[in-house]
C-alpha cells in the first residue's frame, strides 16, 4: 500500500511593495504639500464657520418659536407652574 502525501495549501503571493515611494507625500514636493497643507486649514475653517451659523441658526428658531406661541399652548407647556399672587 501507499502512502498519500499530504498537500500543504499554497499561501497566495505577496504583491512587491516599491520601498522607494512609501507614502505619497514623499513622492510630492514640498510646494505642493504645503498647499495642500494650507487648503485644509482653510476648509476647517469654513467648515467651522457653517457650523457656527447652523447652531445660530437653530438658536434663533428657537427663540422665534417660543415668541410665537399662543396663550393656549403657553398655558398647556407650563400650567398652574407659575406663582399665584
Amino acid at each position: 500500500m501507499s502512502k498519500k502525501k499530504q498537500r500543504t495549501p499554497i499561501a497566495p503571493q505577496k504583491k512587491k511593495v516599491d520601498d522607494s515611494a512609501t507614502s505619497l507625500s514623499d513622492l510630492m514636493s514640498e510646494d505642493m504639500l504645503a498647499k495642500l497643507k494650507g487648503m485644509k486649514q482653510e476648509m476647517k475653517v469654513i467648515e467651522e464657520k457653517e457650523l457656527e451659523k447652523e447652531k445660530e441658526k437653530r438658536i434663533q428658531e428657537r427663540m422665534e418659536r417660543e415668541n410665537n406661541k399662543s396663550f393656549e399652548e403657553l398655558l398647556n407647556e407650563y400650567g398652574d407652574q407659575g406663582e399665584k399672587y
